[in-house]
């Protein structure tokens, strides 16, 4: 279970609050308006964003201050692979990080790979993959890891509807098979609906408690009426 308790942080003019907890296996969409606090409430679930009050816990403990310590993978929006490795190496770093892969290892990154969609493609650079090919390897890293926690910062935001679709169809699938817990910051209320049974609201300085996705956008509360106003109502 992951919960945030009572956290607070303050940046300057800005600041987020928020007290929730999430159950083991929920597919949460974060959604709000630009500048609202989206990415800054993954940043601290993941470690990177310190936290001025209060405390990220897992099963009931509170989260270790080194982020790659805590049960949690991240895809980033720019996807956070590094262009002079190769596909494979960069899949490599979710086992090892100083890519000291034994033969297994590369066995089980090859298999990974494959189980993306980019098999025979490990000795390609990302300067030499698509979009949809480069979130790929991303979520490939992402299960070899295999954390309890996937938290996705709009990695998908780039890419076309029909690659898109694709994309999070893969995300299902990789979840169905894990049973990971997922937090999705999206910019497109519809992606909540193809994959989250549940939304966080961030708005107003607060990261609200997780409400299920049906009646969040049967009942909107008057600040995710203005967003959805403003995302345009043809998505939704």
């Amino acid at each position: 279970m992951l919960t945030v308790d009572n956290m607070r942080i303050a940046l300057g003019d800005f600041s987020l609050a928020g007290d929730f907890t999430i159950t083991p296996g929920a597919r949460v969409a974060v959604l709000g308006p630009s500048g609202a606090g989206k990415s800054t409430l993954l940043a601290a679930i993941a470690g990177f964003q310190p936290l001025d009050a209060g405390q990220i816990h897992w099963d009931a403990k509170p989260m270790p201050k080194d982020p790659a310590a805590r049960p949690i993978s991240m895809v980033f929006q720019d996807n956070n692979l590094f262009p002079h490795l190769t596909v494979a190496q960069n899949v490599g770093l979710g086992l090892r990080p100083n890519l000291r892969l034994s033969t297994d290892d590369h066995t089980r990154v090859a298999q990974a790979l494959t189980h993306v969609g980019l098999e025979g493609m490990g000795d390609r650079k990302p300067a030499q993959l698509s979009g949809g090919q480069i979130a790929r390897v991303a979520l490939a890293r992402v299960l070899l890891r295999d954390r309890p926690v996937l938290l996705l910062d709009e990695p998908f935001g780039a890419l076309g509807p029909a690659l898109k679709a694709e994309m999070l169809e893969l995300v299902h699938t990789l979840l169905d098979e894990t049973g990971a817990t997922l937090l999705m910051v999206s910019h497109d209320p519809e992606d909540a609906r193809v994959l989250c049974d549940q939304v966080v609201l961030v708005a107003d300085g607060a990261a609200h408690a997780p409400v299920a996705t049906d009646e969040m956008f049967a009942n909107p509360p008057e600040v995710m009426r203005e967003y959805l106003g403003a995302s345009g109502e043809g998505q939704l």
